[in-house]
């Protein structure tokens, strides 16, 4: 399920500020989520730089031949999530591996294999459960926001943006994604676009969000209804 809700200054993603020991927010959350998944041991991705995360940057930065200050600017930002979408370690392996770049035919929106796993792991994350056609939906909208210049301009911006997917908040987006998000992936990047060209949807039994109940409804697959 996607979420909106009107983004504060406070709710910076990974890379927008420097971040450093007992700072505090989104932005170190997402950290946290990011070493732990790569297999530094920053602790529980609770959003508060103490101790333990100051040591799993540490490590990150030595071994990735970073200065060793515990400070996280925008290199260490950049490798990190780098790292993190680039991370093959347990993708399924396939002799017939994508291109290095694809382009939608929705637009001309280059796209590299780490963009098509980490959109296959939203797929995955928040539509797992639903139709093929649904996660196709999921994809769709995705490349909807990036193609409108209103959510950021690639897959990571829109992806990471504060509260934008569930998935990404409670961890779902570090599962390996299966078989079927990666072909609603391939359907969807091939033009596809069971949502009507949505920039929206979410779950009208689960959603909080009392301001994206504002966006007109266009239609419902499965659990989600979509919007503009």
């Amino acid at each position: 399920m996607l979420i909106i809700f009107p983004i504060g200054k406070a709710e910076a993603y990974l890379g927008d500020r420097t971040i450093k020991y007992g700072m505090q927010g989104y932005d170190v959350q997402q950290l946290q989520k990011n070493l732990n998944y790569l297999g530094y041991q920053a602790g529980n991705a609770d959003g508060i730089y103490g101790w333990r995360t100051l040591s799993a940057i540490k490590q990150f930065q030595g071994k990735n031949g970073l200065k060793v200050d515990g400070i996280v600017g925008k290199a260490t930002a950049n490798l990190l999530i780098s790292q993190v979408s680039g991370n093959n370690s347990s993708r399924p392996k396939t002799t017939d591996a994508p291109a290095a770049i694809a382009t939608t035919s929705r637009g001309s929106l280059p796209l590299s294999r780490a963009d098509l796993y980490d959109l296959a792991r939203v797929v995955h994350g928040e539509a797992r459960g639903e139709s093929f056609e649904g996660q196709v939906a999921v994809a769709a909208v995705v490349l909807n926001r990036v193609l409108s210049g209103q959510f950021g301009r690639t897959i990571q911006e829109v992806i990471f943006q504060p509260w934008a997917f569930t998935a990404v908040n409670d961890g779902q987006f570090y599962l390996q994604p299966n078989a079927s998000a990666m072909r609603a992936v391939e359907e969807a990047i091939k033009g596809w676009d069971p949502s009507r060209g949505a920039l929206y949807y979410w779950n009208p039994k689960t959603a909080t969000s009392k301001w994206i109940w504002s966006r007109p409804i266009s239609l419902k697959i499965g659990n989600h209804v979509f919007a503009s």
